[in-house]
Parts: C-alpha cells; structure tokens; sequence
C-alpha cells in the first residue's frame, strides 16, 4: 500500500466516523428530552422566563422542564399576580402548566415572607427549599440551568 493510498483510507474513515457521531447524535436528539430548570427569585423575570420557555417547548415539545421560584420570585405565582403591563400569569402559567412544566415554590420563601399556600394559583407547587431543589436538579437528575 503506498503512502497516498494510507492518507485516502484514514481520510474516509474519519469522515464515516464524523458522520456516524453526527447521525447517532442526531438520532439521541430525537429520543432523549431536554431536562431544564429555569431559575426564577425575582418576578420582574418572570415574564422572559415563560417567553423562553414556550420558545423551548416549540422547537422541543417533549423537553422535561421545572421552573424553580424562591425569594420575590415566587410572587408571579400568587393569585392575581400581573406583569409591568397589566397581564395576568397565570393564563401563561395555565398553558405551560398544560404542556407538562412544573411551577416550583420555596417553602422557606413563605415562612420568612408569611405568606400562605392558599396565596397561590392552583399550577404551583411547594418545594421545601428553591436552592435546594436547583441543586438536586441540576446534580443528581442532570437537569441543565437557565437563568433568564
């Protein structure tokens, strides 16, 4: 075998190798959901937050997605909470909600702001600790973090 013929071997194994990664990584794309949490302690980024959020569900309606809230994060999630402009969450949160997306409250946000679970739109749900709940998330179930 001469040295040309080495180099055009090793080249077209690599490209069938290139494109082998290329199309198996593909395919595991089709499979495997996103897993995300979007971290959310203060309102004022609520809004961007579900914006991105149906962005993602859009182009990858089966991703796994938590939204976290502690801190003045959480008040988006109260009854008859509204953005900057007079629009109410919850609709939006209704949607999402619909589409499989979790709506996670700090417990200990509420006992240091005195607020009450019955305070909240029926979507949320209450975790013991926001911080806590990213961490495990992100560590121990491989959820990738957003922050808006």
């Amino acid at each position: 075998m001469t040295p040309k013929s080495l180099k055009f071997i090793i080249a077209a194994a690599a490209l069938l190798l290139s494109a082998y990664g290329t199309t198996a990584a593909a395919a595991e794309d089709s499979v495997a959901p996103d897993k995300v949490v979007y971290h959310v302690n203060d309102s004022a980024d609520a809004r961007a937050a579900l914006r991105n959020i149906g962005n993602h569900l859009e182009v990858n309606p089966q991703a796994k997605i938590v939204v976290v809230s502690h801190s003045q994060g959480v008040d988006f999630l109260m009854e008859g909470a509204k953005d900057k402009n007079g629009n109410p969450y919850n609709i939006t949160v209704e949607e999402l909600k619909g589409k499989g997306v979790t709506f996670d409250v700090c417990e200990i946000t509420l006992k240091r702001r005195n607020l009450e679970k019955s305070q909240f739109i029926p979507e949320a749900k209450f975790v013991p600790s926001g911080v806590a709940e990213l961490a495990k998330l992100q560590q121990r179930e491989g959820y990738a973090y957003i922050k808006p």
